[in-house]
């Protein structure tokens, strides 16, 4: 648990069960309930002696881990960790969403709006809002450990995909990397010859055939060589944005076949290169000292160590280490969430108001996405539950737990734990040594 002292000062993070002795003596209160953070009252970090802990960073496309550890002689004990959770993903689809509706909406008959090219360039270092997210979001949860803890080092893994070889499938070596794969084609030319000059969805032959995404790009398909099949035009009109998976159910033996020829997409590889050096310089920027490790490294110290792969162990295995004496039972799922939305309307699937939510959040006393604990004291319903709300005008909430959602719940039985933060906070058991109980992971799992 996360330690304060009277001036808010962070201190070493204490036991679980000393936090409880502290808090039931009254010599502490609570500061914030996710993550767990008390502040003392006896006590000021110049009356204190402060070792110090240590964050590692695993950065990923959908998923970051985060590490709060103390090292001594190049062993590791992780005292915290936490899954950060990015919405990138949901941001670029937003952001196609409204360039589709912008552009559909310049094309109609409507009143003339003047092209805007002068006020559209781009600062140094700038990266796409679904990327520039991952950076933010990573740098928010930094910047907060270094206020509840006294953390003194980063180590941050900064991975680097091969995406040429990676789109290959194969080793490249020499000249190969020279020539992509359309090398003496071109693509219309590639892809006839690759699928035959014949329709993928239904083989028709000697009819004009078009270029088809198999992932539709409107779903969030690339351009890939990979992810694109030649259809006739009836086939491509009855496709049209349906996922293959639902167009061809009825098929699954073509279904099989033609996905067997599409390969993983790389935009997780893209996201990791193209924000690793944005991640490393704002790290830098905070004056810690930062150090960088390769992902093979932390691959072998957790495969030397026998820890089981998940994004928070991989936090705590980056960079230089002798071994790991220990790392906690349950870690931390940190979701992205957003702050809601400015727009008081819903639409139905034309695009016609359904729905007009109020102009002010906040209903008897709550607002959608705050932590709350719900005790209902009989029903169908009864029981303690914790979660986030979401309000309604008639004070009758949902709270969403990590069971599933729980709907009706009058507000007279809801006590708030935590204003919204634009995060969703669950718990999950870490996973477990799997190398048995007198493996080199004996002792991993301590601190539960």
């Amino acid at each position: 648990m996360f330690v304060l002292d009277t001036h808010d000062h962070p201190l070493d993070p204490c036991h679980p069960a000393r936090a409880r002795r502290l808090l039931a003596a009254g010599r502490a209160v609570v500061i914030r309930h996710t993550p767990f953070v008390i502040r003392l009252k006896d006590r000021t970090a110049a009356d204190s002696t402060i070792q110090g802990v240590q964050v590692g960073i695993d950065p990923g496309s959908k998923h970051t881990g985060i590490a709060v550890f103390t090292e001594r002689g190049g062993s590791r004990t992780g005292r915290y960790t936490l899954q950060l959770d990015h919405r990138g993903g949901q941001i670029r689809d937003k952001l196609t969403k409204r360039a589709a509706s912008r552009r559909g909406r310049r094309s109609r008959n409507l009143r003339y709006r003047a092209p805007r090219f002068n006020n559209r360039t781009k600062p140094t270092g700038w990266l796409a809002p679904s990327l520039q997210h991952r950076v933010d979001t990573t740098m928010s949860w930094v910047t907060r450990l270094t206020r509840w803890a006294p953390v003194t080092a980063v180590h941050v893994e900064r991975v680097s995909f091969d995406t040429h070889a990676m789109s290959a499938g194969r080793p490249l070596e020499g000249v190969d990397y020279q020539q992509g794969t359309l090398a003496g084609y071109e693509t219309r030319e590639y892809l006839l010859e690759k699928w035959g000059r014949i329709c993928a969805y239904c083989g028709a032959s000697g009819v004009p055939l078009n270029i088809d995404h198999i992932h539709p790009r409107s779903r969030g398909g690339s351009d890939r060589i990979s992810n694109l099949a030649v259809a006739c035009i009836p086939c491509n009109q009855a496709k049209n944005a349906t996922l293959i998976q639902e167009f061809l159910k009825s098929r699954p033996a073509l279904l099989t076949k033609i996905l067997k020829q599409a390969k993983t997409p790389l935009r997780d590889a893209a996201a990791v290169n193209t924000t690793r050096w944005a991640l490393w310089r704002a790290l830098d920027a905070t004056g810690l000292p930062v150090a960088t490790a390769s992902g093979g490294r932390t691959k072998w110290n957790r495969s030397r160590i026998g820890a089981p792969k998940s994004h928070a162990l991989d936090a705590l295995h980056v960079g230089d280490l002798e071994a790991v004496t220990g790392w906690p039972g349950t870690v931390l799922v940190v979701k992205a969430t957003g702050r809601g939305t400015y727009c008081r309307t819903r639409t139905d699937k034309h695009g016609f108001p359904r729905l007009r939510l109020p102009r002010t959040k906040q209903i008897k006393g709550f607002t959608t996405g705050d932590l709350v604990r719900a005790t209902v004291p009989n029903g169908k319903k009864a029981g303690v539950h914790t979660g986030r709300v979401a309000v309604r005008s008639t004070g009758s909430f949902n709270i969403t737990t990590r069971h599933g959602t729980i709907q009706g719940i009058g507000h007279r039985h809801i006590r708030l734990l935590q204003r919204a933060d634009g995060y969703g906070y669950t718990t999950h058991p870490e996973a477990r040594d799997r190398s048995g109980p007198e493996g080199p992971g004996f002792h991993a799992g301590g601190n539960r």
